[in-house]
């Protein structure tokens, strides 16, 4: 399994006021501590897990920490216009404790997840340090105002006053404070908050962002994924070649040498002209069929017309299990992105059907954070493995051609749960497609 490479790019920021910006940075403090004591929390789990305890708390802590992490490429996206897409492969919904487990330590051996741990650690040091740089400047330059009203007194009680550099000892160096004060409100009103978004956009980058090593992956994953693209590409031309001249091809011409059979009979014997008709009428609407299964099998009309969602909830009305489909895709994908995952779905419940002796399957279809997301889930015995299956390889090298990703947890036994995702934005203008389909 390969994971998608984290890259960056400039969107406009989502700006406001500069007292919404200094509430920003408050914010981003809050989560700063909060990330302390998240850090303080994993630590406590990975001492727990030695005596067994923590093994049961260890996948709900990860998963706090991906969606702390998660949380701040979408604030630095938000706030400051720098995107930072995770590296993380697919995520198969919780299962039973043992596939937590094993999720949890598939986790472990990631990359992205030590970038994530790396992020709790040091931002709760650095990330109150730019957070409040602009609530810091305001106070200091109020209280800079302050002083030529206030000072006499308090420097008598604390035995001398500082404003940064000034000692402020008499009325004409309180005033001096007082105007580097309103110029340090200023640049705490005006200057700061969107330095400080811009640096912590910055930050999320270094920390959260890309590698050498990863973009070095990234080359070598498009290279195998554009090889098999190209390889498949060339294998469904043979096919329908192939289909073509053994199928439809086949019964035309037979429907010809029909046609002309009648042509030569048809003032001697009109009894034998009616019979060669209707086998020419049987063979003209076996080839349309085969036409129309071949052009279903490049890509299906209503897929076109309706979209994913709704061309899987046709395909599983065909099945024999019992099928329920959950899906929510807000908008219309890409016309190659819908025919890559629907393919894929078709291939996997193909899988259930021939291998899995499931009775119940579950489907869902989800698009979140930029991706198209699906798993299907069966009751079956299990068994399913992408290094011995020419389905699943196939499916996987579908997917890789738009750098996606395939899960497969199918223990001896049951139960099977395959899911993969599709990095891709929606088109824009369209709309899209939510409900849950049941049936037999």
């Amino acid at each position: 399994m390969s994971a998608r490479v984290e890259g960056t790019e400039k969107t406009r920021p989502e700006l406001g006021g500069a007292a919404a910006l200094v509430l920003r940075g408050v914010s981003l403090t809050g989560i700063a501590l909060g990330e302390a004591l998240l850090l303080l929390w994993f630590c406590l789990v990975v001492c727990l897990s030695f005596v067994g305890v923590g093994l049961l708390l260890l996948p709900g802590a990860l998963d706090a920490i991906r969606s702390d992490a998660r949380l701040q490429r979408r604030l630095a996206l938000r706030w400051s216009g720098v995107r930072v897409d995770a590296a993380y492969p697919p995520e198969p919904a919780d299962g039973p404790a043992r596939t937590r487990l094993r999720r949890a330590h598939r986790m472990l051996g990631e990359r992205a997840t030590w970038r994530d741990l790396l992020w709790t650690l040091v931002n709760p040091v650095v990330g109150p340090v730019l957070a409040l740089l602009p609530a810091v400047a305001i106070l200091g330059g109020l209280w800079g105002l302050a002083l030529p009203f206030v000072w006499r007194g308090l420097s008598e009680s604390w035995d001398g006053i500082w404003f940064t550099f000034v000692p402020v000892r008499s009325q004409g160096t309180a005033i001096l404070a007082a105007v580097l004060g309103a110029v340090e409100l200023a640049v705490g009103v005006l200057l700061l908050p969107r330095l400080m978004l811009g640096l912590h956009g910055r930050w999320v980058r270094l920390v959260l962002g890309s590698t050498r090593a990863d973009l070095t992956n990234r080359v070598e994953h498009l290279a195998n994924s554009r090889s098999d693209a190209m390889d498949m590409q060339a294998n469904e031309l043979r096919r329908i070649e192939r289909d073509l001249h053994d199928g439809a091809q086949v019964r035309l011409v037979a429907l010809g040498l029909t046609l002309s059979a009648a042509e030569s009979l048809i003032e001697q014997n009109p009894a034998a002209v009616r019979a060669l008709l209707a086998e020419a009428k049987d063979n003209s609407a076996k080839a349309l069929n085969e036409l129309r299964d071949l052009v279903h099998g490049v890509h299906p009309p209503l897929l076109a017309d309706r979209g994913l969602v709704d061309a899987v909830r046709t395909l599983t009305l065909e099945l024999p299990q019992r099928v329920q489909l959950t899906g929510s895709v807000p908008g219309r994908l890409p016309a190659p992105v819908e025919s890559a995952a629907y393919f894929a779905i078709a291939e996997l419940l193909n899988n259930v059907t021939k291998h899995g002796k499931a009775t119940e399957v579950t489907v869902d279809i989800h698009y979140v954070d930029r991706e198209l997301r699906v798993s299907v889930h069966d009751n079956g015995v299990g068994g399913a493995d992408a290094g011995r299956g020419s389905g699943l390889r196939g499916v996987e090298r579908r997917l890789a051609a738009f750098d996606g990703l395939l899960a497969i947890n199918s223990p001896a036994g049951g139960p099977t749960l395959a899911a993969f995702s599709i990095g891709c934005d929606l088109l824009p203008g369209t709309t899209g497609t939510t409900g849950t389909t049941q049936g037999d």
